[in-house]
């Protein structure tokens, strides 16, 4: 069975192809507002981050990790959603990464992995994950104990939101020509099928989504035992919108 229309969102969203051009636009006005540190954090030319920081010394630090089913986008497209947490008081770092076909879903799980270390070498405090969509896969792999993560024991709450967690139905769409996911690595980096981790975590979908993806936020809530939240109202793509916002329901859940 071919699945590629389940897991297809841009089609099935009121302006939906319109949403990545007016991203990019409101994160280039944030960072020209508020000009990020670009720092390296790897060899590859996309193993670089943005780095935010508030006004004072920082409570924390938060990591977004974007989407685009592990293919498309840039730290460049989020920025915007940046504004919620240093309005808050939290250094936020925004990682960009190897992209499929040319890297694996695994090998960006690694990649991510020391994003998020060498952020931390920037700021003091606890470190708070959340991301979106196949950032929400990353950064639930990201709580798994399996993945090397030499500040683990500063992980205080993940957030995925929209996350894809398990990766075997992908091997039946369209885009597993570019994912190229065989079955040891869609078992291997599935997060429903890993253990539940200790660091606390919240799933979050929004009430509108595909079927697919409700699916699965509740399979990975189930597996972990962890709390679903599935805000009203909400679809795939403004379901980020409350991390720009510093009283929103998401970005209280994303910082404690």
């Amino acid at each position: 069975m071919d699945l590629s229309d389940a897991y297809a969102n841009a089609a099935h969203i009121p302006g939906g192809p319109e949403f990545p051009a007016r991203w990019a636009t409101e994160a280039r006005a944030f960072r020209d507002a508020h000009p990020p540190e670009d720092i390296a954090y790897g060899d590859h030319p996309r193993e670089r981050l943005h780095l935010f920081r508030p006004e004072g010394e920082a409570r924390g630090l938060l990591v977004f990790v974007h989407g685009g089913y592990w293919m498309a986008f840039s730290r460049d497209d989020f920025s915007h959603l940046a504004a919620g947490a240093i309005a808050a008081g939290w250094a936020v770092a925004l990682p960009s990464y190897p992209l499929c076909p040319e890297a694996s879903v695994g090998g960006i799980v690694r990649s991510v992995a020391r994003a998020v270390d060498r952020a931390a070498q920037e700021v003091a405090g606890p470190l708070h994950l959340t991301g979106h969509s196949a950032g929400g896969h990353v950064v639930a792999r990201l709580a798994c104990a399996d993945v090397a993560l030499a500040v683990r024991d500063r992980v205080a709450r993940v957030v995925p939101i929209s996350p894809l967690a398990n990766l075997v139905p992908l091997m039946s769409t369209e885009m597993n020509g570019k994912l190229r996911l065989t079955d040891p690595e869609a078992v291997a980096e599935s997060t429903m099928l890993r253990p539940r981790p200790t660091v606390p975590v919240t799933v979050w979908v929004g009430e509108a989504e595909r079927p697919a993806f409700r699916d699965q936020a509740l399979w990975l809530s189930q597996a972990w035992d962890a709390p679903l939240v599935v805000e009203p109202g909400r679809h795939h793509f403004d379901v980020i919108d409350g991390l720009g916002q510093p009283d929103s329901a998401l970005l209280r859940a994303v910082l404690g």
